[in-house]
């Protein structure tokens, strides 16, 4: 195996048809300072900021900031930062290398480096992708919790932060102590009303920590609301192998994606932005309507066929929609229970996206894993599945669909697939549903469903009130005991009328 990488030497030897950096690195300042610095910023915002670089846009180089681990920065440092966006479809790949992130730091190796980054002059916004339970909020009221053990250290630590608030709140402080504005906080997380959520928790916090300096974070920062899509799955070691091949010298950090993306983002930027809009990003007044559309139809299907595919040994969303029954699942799931309760746009054509989003999910050069989309599931399933559902028990409609999908999620914390073996569930709450059902399975479904339903932190205090939601979702896990999961899905249209 050829182990030179990818760095800013090897640029001149890749193949002619690998796009590079156009433009003089040395020459970028850095404008974004992104925390969660993962795969899909690199295969999105990051994406979108190289555009607009290389059409000499230079003020916008990105410093990305990992709050866990070192990972990415060891993989990214001995490449000068550059990796590569490899866009899959099938039967086709395109490489992109991507340079317009300059450096990335670790929080924990070094909190006070990162909050002096955070406050340079240069620096107009912090971005973030540091998934749901990174807000450190409570995902049934949308607030912020303060007995998260980050916040708590955060609010008595606040040099030394832990958490992205943490950190946000440290860099104002420290501009505001210098005399200089304050950022635009980019929240470009699968989120409902992303930026106000952000927005109520930065206040919360810096509240609790100094009131006058909360005063000054309302007028001198800004949060706007954004809607993020493109499937990135997690890069594998085949892959890397690939865009070797693809490049002639090795890259760690290279992302895999597919030729769609998207990014809706309300324009509300205190210091300015970069023109993402020339890239393919659509400004507009209010986000909203676009992010529930993706997150009830996109991401409410990925966590259906998450559950249900992985208990059925399906390891991708595509092995999962090769499956006719759970293609014709996710198909009514859409058109039946989901799409009836969105007010789309008059020019926006809801029939046609989800037929796009069902050519995405069978895109089988994207090897997109069930058990990464099913992680975290006590904090996605609030905004992915419960509008959804209140909406139809409202209006006394078809829940069969989505009474099925809880029932697999119920099956899938229970740490044990359908064969006895172990599920590593990876979810911030996974000891306590696990322990709601090793404590009321012995009793049979119906109270293991009760209890569920009274869990308030996922469910809320309304839910648990729904004799029909109850029955509804007892009869699927009976039925998944005599059945399984696939032949269950069979039948999902044919009971939508009985027990749903």
């Amino acid at each position: 195996m050829n182990m030179h990488r990818l760095n800013q030497h090897a640029l001149e030897s890749l193949p002619a048809e690998v796009i590079k950096p156009a433009y003089n690195r040395d020459a970028i300042a850095t404008g974004i300072v992104h925390l969660g610095i993962g795969a899909f910023h690199r295969a999105h915002q990051a994406w979108f900021t190289e555009q607009r670089i290389t059409a000499g846009e230079h003020d916008w180089g990105i410093l990305g900031a990992s709050l866990r681990s070192g990972s990415v920065r060891d993989q990214l440092a001995p490449q000068d930062g550059l990796y590569t966006v490899v866009e899959q479809s099938n039967g086709a790949a395109k490489a992109q290398v991507i340079g317009a992130v300059r450096e990335v730091l670790v929080g924990p190796e070094d909190p006070q480096q990162l909050l002096a980054a955070m406050a340079q002059e240069s620096v107009r916004i912090v971005s973030l992708t540091i998934t749901e339970k990174g807000y450190c909020h409570d995902p049934a009221s949308g607030n912020l919790n303060l007995q998260h053990p980050d916040i708590i250290h955060d609010l008595q630590n606040p040099q030394s932060p832990k958490s992205a608030l943490g950190y946000i709140v440290g860099a104002l402080a420290l501009r505001k102590a210098r005399g200089l504005p304050g950022f635009t906080v980019l929240s470009c997380d699968n989120l409902p009303s992303n930026g106000k959520l952000l927005g109520r928790v930065l206040a919360q916090f810096a509240e609790q920590l100094d009131g006058e300096l909360a005063q000054w974070i309302a007028g001198n920062t800004t949060t706007p609301a954004t809607m993020v899509d493109r499937i990135v799955p997690a890069t594998t070691d085949a892959d890397r192998d690939a865009v070797e091949d693809l490049l002639g010298v090795r890259d760690e950090a290279a992302v895999i994606t597919e030729p769609f993306a998207q990014w809706v983002v309300e324009d509300d930027f205190l210091l300015g932005r970069p023109d993402w809009d020339k890239a393919g990003a659509m400004f507009v007044k209010d986000v909203e309507i676009y992010e529930l559309i993706k997150l009830r139809l996109l991401n409410g299907s990925h966590s259906l066929l998450a559950y249900s595919g992985y208990l059925a040994g399906c390891e991708t969303v595509a092995d999962a929609m090769a499956q006719p029954a759970f293609k014709k699942l996710v198909e009514y799931f859409m058109q039946q229970e989901v799409a009836p309760g969105i007010a789309v746009p008059p020019t926006f054509d809801i029939a046609a996206y989800q037929a796009q989003l069902i050519q995405r999910f069978e895109n089988r050069a994207l090897h997109h894993r069930t058990w990464q989309i099913a992680m975290d599931g006590s904090q996605k399933i609030p905004q992915r599945w419960l509008g959804t559902l209140r909406y139809q028990l409202d209006r006394k409609g078809p829940i069969s669909a989505i009474s099925f999908t809880l029932a697999n999620w119920f099956r899938y914390v229970s740490a044990v697939d359908e064969q006895g073996n172990a599920i590593e569930v990876s979810d911030p709450l996974a000891q306590e549903l696990k322990e709601i059902w090793d404590q009321f399975k012995p009793a049979g479904n119906a109270a293991v469903v009760k209890a569920f339903l009274e869990f308030a932190p996922v469910f809320g205090k309304d839910l648990k009130h729904s004799a029909r939601l109850h029955a509804s979702i007892t009869h699927w896990l009976n039925a998944l005991d005599v059945d399984g999961t696939l032949a269950c899905a069979q039948q999902v249209q044919a009971e939508a009328v009985t027990p749903g």
